[in-house]
């Protein structure tokens, strides 16, 4: 067994990078048809340890970082700056909490509608039921697939879906080893890291969060990935435990960036929003596209609207676009209730037609 899965299993010591770099290599010499059962076992002992518990923060970091440096390079990054991305959010998230309807990938919609430009990452074998790559196929609108596409969608609608392209190829690697295990249950902890391992050049993220506070090693993820990364991230919760902002409870959001942290408590009641329960953000009906469709056209439950609404505001203001609360929950309402957020939803869908 690799020193590294040996050590993460045990928890005895920590991993430093050359050992993650080493642990790599030995998982693409390998091959697929080559050493089949070992390579199975090792990627599946990894995935099953990091879903019991993260390791601590040497070894976190070190991991973060033997991925990060494997990730394609782009334009962007390789001239040292946000590149073609310049100003755009990022808004993805770790999994966890009870299940609703994909919260995140509405609230970028109407956040985009608003004139906010949003990037929504999200990797397919790694995510919970709420696979923010599954509903875009099942709405009709593209997901990219390099970061020219994702460059050409940002500059023509103000919002692109960020493919596998972004993340580095082990993670792939890792799914395909363990199959054909569940991966969606075994990769719960590499799914929680994937928000700071997407390298799309971005200048904030927000990423929601299960449970009320993050993590201990979500924070340091957070806290590290602001660093070298040079990018203001959000981790926000709430007192429900879903992931992200909620409408109709306290949020708790903590903010990341190179020069250190913070912390502020979201009230929305003091947005002039109304108590609520989870009932209101479950998946409703058959159809989860129509039901989305119907959240974003207004005609969906209060507690659904709401929560979109701030969510889309948290975009606007993590990304700088404005700091006023109110006016960007109005902005938010407005789009919806006027036909924007839909509208913006169909020009996606004509790319698609376009690019069939």
């Amino acid at each position: 067994m690799h020193d590294a899965v040996a050590a993460v299993i045990g928890q005895d010591r920590p991993v430093d990078l050359p050992v993650w770099r080493s642990f790599w290599d030995e998982l693409h010499a390998r091959g697929p048809h080559h050493e089949r059962g070992p390579r199975q076992g090792e990627a599946v002992a990894l995935l099953a340890s990091l879903s019991t518990a993260l390791p601590g923060r040497t070894t976190l970091t070190a991991l973060l970082d033997s991925l990060v440096e494997r990730r394609p390079g782009h334009a962007g990054r390789a001239a040292g700056g946000p590149g073609a991305f310049d100003g755009a959010v990022a808004v993805t998230a770790d999994g966890g909490g009870p299940r609703t309807f994909d919260t995140a990938t509405a609230a970028a919609l109407v956040a985009a509608a608003m004139g906010t430009p949003v990037v929504r990452t999200g990797l397919r074998a790694f995510t919970s039921p709420t696979d923010p790559a599954d509903l875009p196929q099942r709405l009709g609108i593209p997901t990219a697939r390099s970061y020219e596409e994702a460059h050409e969608t940002l500059e023509g609608c103000g919002i692109a879906f960020a493919g596998s392209f972004a993340y580095p190829a082990e993670l792939a690697l890792l799914a395909r080893a363990a199959s054909p295990l569940d991966i969606r249950g075994l990769g719960r902890g590499l799914g929680a890291l994937a928000p700071f391992l997407a390298d799309v050049p971005v200048s904030a993220q927000v990423t929601g969060v299960g449970g009320a506070r993050p993590a201990p090693a979500l924070r340091t993820a957070a806290a590290h990935t602001a660093r070298t990364a040079g990018r203001r991230i959000w981790l926000a919760g709430n007192d429900l435990g879903t992931g992200g902002l909620l409408g109709c409870a306290t949020n708790r959001v903590h903010v990341y960036e190179a020069g250190g942290e913070d912390e502020f408590t979201l009230d929305p009641a003091l947005l002039g929003l109304r108590p609520g329960t989870l009932e209101g953000l479950r998946p409703r009906g058959a159809d989860p596209a129509a039901h989305f469709r119907a959240v974003l056209g207004g005609e969906g439950p209060r507690e659904a609207e709401d929560t979109v609404c701030l969510g889309a505001a948290a975009l606007a203001v993590a990304g700088h676009a404005t700091g006023d609360w109110h006016g960007a929950l109005a902005g938010a309402r407005a789009v919806i209730h006027d036909g924007g957020a839909l509208a913006l939803l169909e020009r996606l869908r004509s790319r698609t037609a376009v690019h069939a």
